[in-house]
């Protein structure tokens, strides 16, 4: 039985920098963060500092954020999206607006749909695609 479905975010080398954005964006607590060398007091000195795992949580949702491994490439795709469904236009503006600060893309300024009555679709400043939505109601 699937439990969640949740969007983790993997950085490239900024994890604390994207933990402190999403943070307020989503007026989220941090309730869990650990470095490389938390994990692994040997590791190797290029990546003691990244982020292994944080774990943001808001409104009982939770993301996931760390840093790539440095033995592998990364890698900004768009084959992913985050997906956020909020309860009101202000909310969706409120964090659209954030969201918008420094974004490298945005595909579709927040307006009225046909499925939404505030829909937007950026790239934030981390590659991240986010789809911002409201439900008819």
């Amino acid at each position: 039985m699937v439990k969640a479905l949740e969007t983790y975010i993997v950085t490239n080398g900024n994890g604390r920098q994207a933990i402190d954005f999403y943070k307020n964006v989503f007026q989220a607590d941090l309730v869990n963060m650990m470095t490389w060398e938390e994990m692994d007091p040997n590791c190797l000195e290029d990546r003691k500092d990244l982020i292994i795992n944080a774990q943001l949580i808001f409104d009982g949702i939770r993301l996931q954020i760390s840093d790539e491994n440095p033995d592998f490439v990364y890698q900004a795709g768009k084959n992913v999206t985050a997906a956020i469904i909020v309860g009101s236009v202000e909310e969706a503006r409120e964090i659209y607006e954030k969201l918008k600060k420094n974004a490298q893309e945005v595909q579709l300024e927040l307006q009225e749909t046909f499925w939404s009555p505030a829909y937007a679709n950026l790239v934030d400043q981390f590659g991240v695609m986010w789809q911002i939505s409201t439900e008819l109601n």
